[in-house]
C-alpha cells in the first residue's frame, strides 16, 4: 500500500509540474484528490485491509493528500501571479495619452422653447397646469362649443380609443378641467402632448404639442389679451417685435383673431423667412366664448376671460431658423448638439 501511495503522489507531483494553466492545475486536483480521485478510491478500498493496519494506512493517505494539496496549492499561487504580472503588463495605463472626451446631453430644442416660454408666463403670475392626453369627448369637443356636428370637428381629427374617449387634439379640456373647479380668477398655461390624424411632412405630424392659456376674471378685455400677448412677443423674439391681429374664427372664443409678429429677422422689412410680407403667423387667440363658460358653470354676465394657444414646435422652428419639423424627431446628434 505504502508503494502504491508513493507511486500516485510522484504521478501527481509530474502533473503539477507539467501544468501550464490553472485549468489543468483543477484537473489534477480532481483526477487525484476529486470524489472519484486515486487517493479516494484508496480509502474506499480500506475495507480490504487488516483491522489492526487500517490507521496507519489511513495515515499514510492523509499525509499523501496533505504533501499533494501542498505542491498544488504552491504552484496555483505561483501561476496566479504570473498570471496577473502579465496582465498588468499588457493593461499598463499610458498617462500621457490625451483624456477620452465625455460626450454630455444637454435639453432638447422643444424643452428649451418650453422652459422659456412657461418662464415669460409664470413671471406674468400664470398658473402651469397639466392633464391626460387621453381624454373623453366631452372635454375636447362638447365642452369647448364644438358639438358631434360642428364643421370644426371634422378640421380636429384624431385618434380615437372609443367612441368617447380619443387622444386629445388641444390641450384646451385641461382649461375646461380648471374652470369647472370653480376657483376664480384664473391665469394658466397648459402645455402638453396633442395628436391629430395629419400626414407626416416639413410642417405637419401625427403627434405634436401645444401651449395654451387661459385668463377668467371679472372685467377682462381685449385690450387685456392685446397687452399680455404684445408682452409675450417681445420677451420672446425681442424687445423691437410688434404683433398684428388679424379676425378669424374659432368656435370656443368669440371674437377670435390670428396674432402676426413682424419679423424678426429682417425687422418687417421682407425676407426670405417671412416671405416677403414682414409678418410671421404664431398663434390664435381670442375673448371666451360665453356658451364655454356656462357649460362650465362660470357666470358670463359676472366674468369674463381670454384664451390663446401656440405650437410648441413652431416656437422652436421660428427661433432657431429650422425649415423641417421632423428634424426635431429624428434624434440626429449633428443636428440636436447645435443646440
Amino acid at each position: 500500500m505504502k508503494e502504491k501511495l508513493e507511486q500516485i503522489k510522484q504521478e501527481a507531483l509530474k502533473q503539477i509540474e507539467a501544468s501550464d494553466a490553472l485549468e489543468k492545475l483543477n484537473e489534477v486536483r480532481v483526477n487525484f484528490l476529486g470524489k472519484k480521485g486515486e487517493l479516494t478510491a484508496v480509502l474506499k478500498s480500506m475495507k480490504d485491509v487488516a483491522p489492526e493496519d487500517r490507521p496507519k494506512v489511513g495515515q499514510l493517505v492523509n499525509e499523501t493528500r496533505e504533501e499533494i494539496e501542498k505542491v498544488l496549492e504552491t504552484a496555483k499561487t505561483k501561476m496566479e501571479r504570473a498570471v496577473r504580472e502579465a496582465k498588468m503588463k499588457s493593461e499598463v495605463i499610458d498617462v500621457t495619452l490625451p483624456a477620452k472626451k465625455n460626450n454630455v446631453g444637454h435639453r432638447h430644442p422643444n424643452t428649451i422653447a418650453l422652459e422659456e416660454v412657461e418662464r415669460i408666463f409664470v413671471g406674468m403670475g400664470y398658473e402651469v397646469v397639466e392633464g391626460p392626453e387621453v381624454e373623453k369627448d366631452y372635454y375636447n369637443f362638447e365642452a369647448l362649443n364644438i358639438p358631434a356636428d360642428h364643421p370644426a370637428k371634422d378640421e380636429q381629427d384624431t385618434f380615437y380609443v372609443t367612441g368617447d374617449i380619443l387622444l386629445r387634439t388641444q390641450t384646451s379640456p385641461v382649461q375646461v378641467r380648471e374652470m369647472e373647479k370653480g376657483k376664480l380668477p384664473i391665469r394658466m398655461i397648459a402645455p402638453g402632448r396633442v395628436f391629430r390624424s395629419d400626414e407626416v411632412d416639413a410642417t405637419h405630424s401625427p403627434s405634436f404639442h401645444q401651449i395654451e392659456g387661459l385668463v377668467i376674471d371679472k372685467n377682462i378685455t381685449f385690450a387685456d389679451l392685446k397687452g399680455t400677448l404684445a408682452e409675450f412677443a417681445k420677451e420672446l423674439f425681442g424687445e423691437e417685435t410688434k404683433v398684428k391681429f388679424r379676425p378669424h374664427h374659432f368656435p370656443f372664443t368669440e371674437p377670435s383673431a390670428e396674432v402676426d409678429v413682424s419679423c424678426f429677422k429682417c425687422g418687417g422689412k421682407g425676407c426670405r423667412f417671412c416671405k416677403g410680407s414682414g409678418w410671421i403667423e404664431i398663434l390664435g387667440c381670442g375673448m371666451v366664448h360665453p356658451r364655454v363658460l356656462k357649460t362650465s358653470g362660470i357666470d358670463p354676465e359676472e366674468y369674463s376671460g381670454f384664451a390663446f394657444g401656440v405650437g410648441l414646435e413652431r416656437i422652436a422652428l421660428l427661433k432657431y431658423e429650422i425649415d423641417d419639423m421632423r428634424l426635431l424627431y429624428e434624434n440626429d446628434i449633428r443636428f440636436l448638439k447645435q443646440f
